[in-house]
């Protein structure tokens, strides 16, 4: 009996151990509404500034803004005080920091004055707020899927960002959209002109392993929308401090796009936890709505001071939750599992003999998916490039998907941007499913085997011709095609086309690569556009290789595209029927008909385009 007591009170002061040990006590914190916060009060707030190590800093209350227009938010005005703040002003990565006036929370550190601040004057989001727009299961607005172009350049990249992701504004527009109570003015500007000033502070960019230039293209993005591009490292480090204990408020907080060989995430500090659900930032980091992005812990080498934007020196480490929610107030996210990550692995093969795999993996979104994939691939093919010199790439492998058959990939890339083209190749794909109009489509991995030679294997068509001038129906004639490649030598090559049995009069052959001929169908609506995803998969599979000769013979006989799929030589009474119900949007006429298709594989990346009009006898 005695043992029996003496197990169930042991039990019962494990139980309250592991309880007390939880952070779901956080959310016994209790708040102060908005309505009560008046000037002159004196918070306390919380932030990491070394190590893991939460420190305190006073916030000093001078009012608070009301954005009377549109979005209707409040935000505190504090001048901070404490740490290192008089000299290196609002730190980038303080977001989130939570304050606290009489013990209870007020809201999160989340803006400042923008660039060479004379003062640590900060806006701090109201609890309230933050908790209450997290809480939204909205969906994806359209406008958030980022239509980016590849391959990528730098102002395209912006361009893409700016249009659907420009979040990084001020607090208010103008002036007249906001109202101040509290002091008349701060250092000689009004109260509401302060509101026009104040902009979300900004995100430490923690990047490693990317090169220079890829960085720099990717950083200037980031940069633009209100992140610190910075130079580090992620996962655990010899020399860092432990962290203590469970996730509370005030502790460094990350975010993680790319983890594995290559590392992307962002970070700043936890606001409140309730139970399992943590609330950070106090702005949105893209404010892209409904998310699946790995919540780490962070660890914080130091602060860099900086007249322009001092920042926190930081790294992301073990992934500790999910981010479910980035919107405009918050992010916020449940401790537990991490999300699923789309796992690429690239074996990398080299001529002069050696060979590489690369593993890593990319959050699953509609925009960070294909951006961080292509960035990936053209980073580890770029830094080959400048190591070797010019390279030609042989691309392999295939996209494995959870419903559906795998979309492969077999395609040859070499002259200038190579690196860029072969990335390209891959992503645009998985972008098209991705943002597909017709179902979710789960991406289960991405595997790629590239080799590399250090010969630019490149040829261009110069002319093709037929012996027989005058070839007739139903006979098979050679077709002489001349290629002349990056060294000057001149290939020739022989494709037999037989001629049609019912073809007469004046026919055109049309010898191309496969990039100018897929433009040529799509501004002719040759290539019928996918309506199915089972569709979109074929026309994937179906995508013409660089490598490749191809060779039509068209002729002047109408077609149609009906529904997606390409129908030739039609008779003029099922013409007529299909074209008195064009109103479905799903008919398009063609002038010509194709009636006949033949493929010539070679060694050399095809370019250039030649057609020859022949008359055939009867």
């Amino acid at each position: 009996m005695k043992t029996t007591r003496l197990v169930t009170a042991l039990s019962a002061i494990i139980l309250s151990a592991a309880v007390l040990g939880l952070p779901s006590l956080q959310a016994d914190t209790p708040q102060m509404p908005i309505t009560d916060i008046r000037p002159g009060m004196v918070g306390v707030g919380r932030t990491v500034f070394s190590g893991t190590q939460v420190e305190e800093f006073r916030a000093h209350i001078l009012g608070v803004i009301e954005n009377v227009i549109g979005t209707q938010r409040n935000l505190i005005l504090a001048r901070l005080e404490g740490g290192p703040l008089a000299t290196t002003g609002v730190i980038a990565g303080m977001s989130g920091s939570p304050v606290y006036i009489d013990g209870k929370l007020i809201g999160a550190v989340s803006y400042a004055l923008g660039s060479f601040p004379k003062e640590p004057i900060a806006g701090i989001t109201p609890i309230a707020e933050m908790t209450d727009a997290t809480s939204i299961t909205s969906t994806r607005a359209p406008g958030a899927r980022v239509k980016v172009e590849f391959p990528l350049s730098r102002d395209g990249l912006l361009q893409a960002f700016r249009k659907a992701l420009n979040w990084n504004r001020p607090f208010a527009d103008r002036p007249d959209d906001a109202q101040f109570i509290g002091s008349t003015g701060l250092s000689g500007v009004g109260g509401r002109e302060i509101a026009t000033m104040l902009r979300p502070i900004a995100t430490p960019l923690v990047m490693s392993g990317f090169e220079p230039d890829v960085a720099s293209t990717l950083g200037a993005a980031f940069q633009d929308q209100g992140f610190v591009p910075m130079a580090g490292a992620a996962g655990t480090h010899p020399g860092e401090m432990p962290f203590d204990g469970p996730l509370k408020p005030g502790d460094a907080i990350g975010v993680t796009f790319v983890n594995g060989d290559l590392e992307l995430g962002a970070t700043g500090t936890v606001t409140h936890i309730d139970g399992d659900r943590v609330y950070a930032f106090g702005h949105p980091m893209y404010n892209l709505g409904p998310t699946e992005f790995p919540m780490t812990r962070a660890y914080v080498y130091t602060v860099l001071p900086s007249l322009f934007s001092s920042a926190k020196l930081s790294a992301t480490s073990e992934v500790i939750g999910t981010f479910t929610q980035d919107r405009a107030t918050a992010i916020a996210g449940r401790l537990g599992p991490a999300p699923h990550m789309l796992p690429v692995t690239m074996t990398l093969e080299a001529d002069r003999g050696g060979k590489r795999t690369f593993k890593f993996n990319v959050v699953r979104d509609q925009l960070f998916t294909p951006l961080m994939t292509y960035t990936a691939l053209v980073n580890t093919l770029g830094s080959y490039e400048r190591q070797f010199g010019t390279a030609s790439y042989s691309v392999a492998g295939k996209v494995n998907l959870k419903k559906y058959e795998a979309v492969s990939f077999d395609n040859l890339f070499a002259g200038d941007n190579s690196p860029s083209n072969a990335s390209a190749y891959v992503v645009a794909p998985i972008s098209a499913l991705i943002n597909n109009d017709y179902e979710n489509v789960d991406i289960d991995s991405l595997e790629l085997t590239v080799k590399s030679t250090e010969e630019p294997l490149t040829a261009t068509v110069e002319r093709v011709w037929l012996d027989d001038t005058r070839p007739r129906a139903g006979r098979t004639v050679p077709l002489k095609v001349l290629l002349r490649t990056y060294r000057g030598e001149d290939l020739l090559r022989t494709i037999p086309i037989a001629i049609p049995s019912n073809a007469s009069g004046s026919l055109v052959v049309m010898v191309s690569d496969g990039q100018r001929l897929s433009q040529s169908e799509q501004r002719e609506a040759r290539q019928p556009q996918p309506r199915s995803v089972p569709q979109l998969i074929r026309s994937l599979n179906k995508a013409r290789q660089n490598s490749t000769l191809y060779v039509k013979l068209l002729a002047s006989d109408p077609g149609a595209v009906v529904r997606g799929e390409l129908l030739s030589s039609l008779p003029p009474s099922v013409l007529a029927v299909l074209e008195s119900d064009r109103s479905g949007g799903s008919f398009n006429p063609l002038s010509s008909a194709t009636i006949g298709e033949w493929e010539l594989p070679t060694d050399h990346v095809i370019n250039g385009v030649r057609t020859l009009t022949i008359q055939v006898a009867n």
